[in-house]
């Protein structure tokens, strides 16, 4: 059942609303319903799906916020709503001082088991990460600026020092709803994507391209010459720029060092650089600035003599007043919100949404934005509350889009009420089906976003992890919370809680097992299983009776309708 699914994809409060959809979803579909029971329902299915693409999945309550306020009224709110943030792990200890001591050998982390996990590494961020998006009501910030770490990467794989990457990924987290003008800058001067793409400190005479390549073809513009529609230009591929003009791009961005603070017993390298530290963005390094005229895109060129603040300036006008720029991130947002395949039209209404640094929405309220071109704020409103987002008549073979692991990890954990301190949605969990927050494999992140859907012409970026394996543990994750229990807090984690769900709404509903399964499926899915699907679901879970379990039969009815409806092809794949 999954498979198919799989194969056929293109692209605690305040609970009576929502028990009154899933009983209006029973009622609907015994016939005869009234225009005002299929309009409540249409409402409550389109909750469910804002809650999809605009959360970390789910929940009861989520979905009685977003019915009772309306899609438009929620996304601006959700817009206005104070950020969540990381705060564990160390400080910037790390790199002040530094010398042939290792500072986990010195006092007082000397004898810390964890030191290592503590201060380098980002598993802090990553407890932080999976406990706010359980948790915290600021969802949709969370999710835009998830999107944005895969697109603007960074990763733990190649980089070390917790306290820096805290600060790279707040940042994201502050600039979600901000301007892409303002986050390419902040990442082009955060010391993190320095030294991960190599431009920090850059030979003035011999550059490396390695940032100003990915600036280029990941962050902003792509190799393709775009139509605003996301579209080719001629209809095939006409190349946006060569080589020789990465290393224009490359020259220009010389003269940056790391910030002041960080220091190390035999002095900074090379002469005229600061000493490696994560504490701010990167400062300008005169004696490392090549000062020559360079020629960049959109007809912008940066004079000879020009400071390194102001040829950033010129490499961001001539990205921002690229074609490209628009429909790339038009299509990139949709891909990591909504679905995998948006038509052109929709790329179109985006990108105009981008350009115009406003959208109005629908409803008939304000426009969102401040008018200025990249806004975000604009530019995420018009992905979720387009017409193509918040239709169920897209069609199928086009629509949706494989839930990632991280998706699958939080949905499943926000619809049974659960909880997590993070530790297993790392090195476990994280590792196993291939999507460890903060830790992508290459600059290309977790998946490329043209991934091809085999056997079809679509493209499903989330099947570039997808494989046999990782379809079984997508179901052995459902058995470790269902049946084995969750995770027990770990004594060396900061205010550990463990992970594990809590069934007892559902086994409150287990004397009747239809109810139970549509109820559910209407929480999860926003609507009833298929007919047939439905049919096998629910007598497995009306398999255990009170003559076979006298004394769990309710809750393994619980148990089999919440793996069955959330292992289903429905659940796994966004729609």
């Amino acid at each position: 059942m999954v498979a198919a699914g799989l194969a056929a994809c293109g692209g605690g409060g305040g609970d009576a609303p929502v028990q009154q959809a899933q009983q209006q979803a029973l009622s609907v579909s015994g016939g005869g319903a009234a225009a005002g029971d299929v309009q409540a329902l249409a409402a409550a299915s389109d909750a469910v799906r804002l809650a999809h693409q605009a959360s970390f999945g789910p929940s009861t309550a989520l979905v009685t916020e977003i019915g009772a306020q309306g899609a438009a009224a929620w996304v601006r709110a959700q817009l206005a709503a104070g950020g969540s943030r990381y705060s564990s792990g160390g400080s910037d200890g790390i790199h002040r001082n530094v010398g042939e001591t290792s500072f986990c050998d010195l006092p007082p982390q000397s004898g810390n088991p964890n030191c290592w996990r503590d201060w380098y590494s980002s598993e802090p961020l990553l407890w932080d990460f999976y406990r706010n998006a359980l948790g915290q009501p600021d969802q949709l910030r969370q999710r835009v600026a998830f999107a944005l770490q895969q697109v603007v990467v960074i990763s733990e794989v190649e980089l070390s020092g917790t306290y820096g990457l805290r600060n790279y990924h707040n940042m994201l987290l502050e600039q979600a709803f901000g301007n892409y003008r303002d986050l390419l800058r902040k990442v082009t001067l955060s010391p993190l994507m320095g030294d991960y793409l190599d431009h920090v400190n850059n030979d003035k005479d011999a550059p490396n391209e390695n940032f100003a390549r990915e600036l280029l073809q990941l962050f902003s513009l792509g190799t393709c010459k775009l139509n605003r529609n996301g579209t080719l230009q001629g209809g095939a591929c006409q190349p946006t720029y060569d080589n020789d003009t990465v290393r224009q791009y490359a020259y220009a961005l010389t003269g940056w060092t790391y910030p002041p603070g960080g220091s190390t017993e035999w002095g900074c390298w090379p002469e005229g650089a600061n000493c490696q530290y994560y504490g701010g963005d990167m400062v300008a390094a005169p004696a490392l600035r090549n000062t020559a005229a360079r020629r960049l895109l959109s007809g912008v060129n940066v004079p000879a003599g020009a400071t390194a603040a102001q040829a950033l300036e010129a490499v961001l006008d001539s990205i921002m007043g690229h074609g490209n720029l628009a429909p790339f991130v038009a299509q990139r947002l949709i891909q990591h919100l909504v679905l995998s395949n948006p038509s052109p039209a929709y790329v179109d209404r985006v990108a105009q949404a981008f350009l115009a640094g406003r959208y109005t929405p629908a409803d008939g309220g304000a426009a969102i934005g401040t008018g200025s071109k990249g806004d975000l704020a604009a530019t995420v409103a018009a992905v979720l509350l387009d017409a193509e987002a918040r239709s169920e008549r897209v069609a199928r073979r086009s629509g949706g889009a494989l839930r990632p692991p991280v998706l699958l990890f939080t949905g499943v954990l926000r619809a049974l009420d659960g909880h997590t301190d993070g530790e297993p949605l790392g090195w476990w969990w994280g590792d196993t089906l291939r999507q460890h927050v903060f830790r992508p494999p290459s600059v290309f992140s977790f998946y490329p976003p043209q991934y091809p859907v085999a056997g079809t012409s679509l493209v499903g970026p989330e099947f570039g992890i997808h494989n046999v394996n990782t379809a079984l543990e997508r179901l052995n994750y459902l058995t470790y919370l269902l049946d084995w229990g969750g995770s027990e807090p770990s004594d060396d984690i900061p205010g550990a809680t463990g992970t594990g769900v809590a069934l007892d709404r559902w086994v409150a509903m287990a004397d009747n097992a239809g109810a139970l399964v549509d109820a559910l499926s209407q929480l999860v899915i926003g609507k009833r299983l298929p007919l047939g699907p439905r049919a096998q679901v629910v007598n497995a879970v009306a398999w255990w009776t009170r003559d076979r379990d006298p004394d769990n039969w309710r809750l393994n009815r619980a148990r089999t309708a919440a793996y069955l409806v959330l292992a289903s092809p429905e659940y796994q794949v966004m729609r």
